[in-house]
């Protein structure tokens, strides 16, 4: 094996290491952070995710150059991972979405229960306000509030968001054992 199959191997193990874990974990992570309703995480979760997918690439990449570099693409076992590996890649996709639409729902009942507690007459305490004064009345708490439609939507992308995530990481792993085993 020359200097460049071997560089280009270690590029391709070096970017399955450090892209699929990452992903993987923002992943799974994502559904917490929607039931528990905290938008700031969910967005962050979205963004490392769309990072890390798009990096994922890379991984594609360098094992395609490692195919060709070795003459592998007959063998059946190379072309059931890339197939694998691109179905993954239009789960992560979906995930993308609906990581997407669950920000949406998010925002939405955030604004629904921010116009509740507007009609309710029940608004937060101005910063500069004396303690103990007219103008210290509690703010609302959205995380206890009603379970609304937004709400319900974002769980529901959570599932789903669980569900692909689940079955992105059997397809990596089943990916990993024909690398192991065959390479």
């Amino acid at each position: 094996m020359s200097f460049t199959d071997k560089l280009i191997l270690w590029l391709h193990i070096a970017f399955a290491i450090f892209t699929i874990g990452p992903v993987t974990v923002a992943i799974m992570s994502t559904p917490r952070y929607i039931r528990k309703r905290n938008l700031v995480i969910v967005r962050y979760l979205y963004r490392t995710t769309m990072i890390f997918v798009i990096m994922c690439l890379a991984v594609l990449i360098f094992g395609l150059i490692l195919a060709q570099l070795n003459h592998d693409f007959a063998k059946p076992w190379l072309t059931v991972s890339l197939t694998l590996f691109v179905v993954a890649l239009a789960l992560l996709a979906l995930i993308l979405r609906d990581q997407h639409r669950a920000i949406g729902a998010l925002e939405d009942a955030k604004a629904t229960a921010a116009e509740a507690a507007a009609t309710l007459g029940t608004a937060a305490p101005h910063p500069e306000a004396a303690p103990g004064g007219a103008d210290d009345i509690p703010a609302p708490v959205l995380d206890d509030a009603p379970v609304t439609a937004g709400t319900h939507i974002a769980h529901v992308e959570g599932g789903r968001i669980a569900t692909m995530g689940g079955v992105v990481s059997l397809i990596w792993l089943v990916i990993l054992i024909f690398m192991v085993w065959n390479g």
